[in-house]
Order: C-alpha cells, then structure tokens, then sequence
C-alpha cells in the first residue's frame, strides 16, 4: 500500500468529452507540481524493449458527484486538511488562455462551476474525504 492516495472526482453533470479536457488539464498540472517521485513515475518496456515512460505505479481512483457545490465542499474540505490539489471550472474553457484567465479573474466563487477536483494526500485523509462517492462509470 502506498502512503498516499490519488483520487479525482469529477461532476457526472458534466459532458464525457469536456470532462475527459478538464481532467486531462487537471493531472497535468497536478503532476508538473508534484513531481515523479511522489507519483511513483516509472517506464514500462514491452518484449521488444519499447517504452511507456511516466506511468504510476499507483492506483488512480475516478469518483463522480451529483454537482458543483459538492466539489467545492470538497475543495474547501482538502484545504482544510492540508490535501494538495487541482481542480477545474467553467471559466477555463471557451477562448484562449489569456481568455479563460480574464473570466477566471472577474468570477466569484459562488459562480464558479467545478468540473473536477483531483486530490493527493494521506491515504487516510483522502478516503475520509472521498469515502461516500461512486466511481465513475
């Protein structure tokens, strides 16, 4: 058993392919500030010696949740407990970069719409905060 867990939850009220972009942009943030190390990164090779590189050796659990404001919950839950994450919103899609930025900027919290969260922490911390959920299907 590995000391941390890596789980995402994502919004079920979300279409497949925005969710797939949004949790795609997720792990690769979420990755690049963690680093391979903690991720138990590693390459797999196949008979012929081609290789996978940087896949996990850790389980990554998808869960799902009824809505947005149960994933904020969650998000102010991790913060609280100190859980690294990342998570992605409805004003980081649509535009450019710099246009995402500008509608991430002028939104308020309460009209923010999660799309996901993903969350590394405590392997006990991060089941406490997740237990209730469904995996993603």
């Amino acid at each position: 058993m590995f000391q941390n867990k890596l789980v995402a939850v994502v919004n079920k009220k979300i279409e497949t392919g925005v969710l797939m972009n949004a949790l795609a942009h997720m792990c690769l943030g979420f990755g690049a500030h963690t680093g391979p190390t903690a991720l138990h990164l590693m390459d797999y090779k196949n008979a012929e010696g081609f290789v996978y590189p940087n896949i996990s050796k850790m389980p990554f659990i998808i869960l799902r949740e009824d809505n947005s404001n149960k994933i904020a919950k969650l998000l102010k839950e991790a913060q609280e407990a100190g859980i690294h994450y990342s998570v992605f919103t409805n004003t980081m899609t649509e535009g450019t970069w710099k246009d995402q930025e500008e509608r991430t900027l002028a939104t308020k919290a309460e009209e923010i719409v999660y799309y996901g969260i993903v969350l590394f922490g405590p392997h006990e911390v991060v089941t406490k905060l997740t237990k209730k959920l469904s995996l993603l299907r």
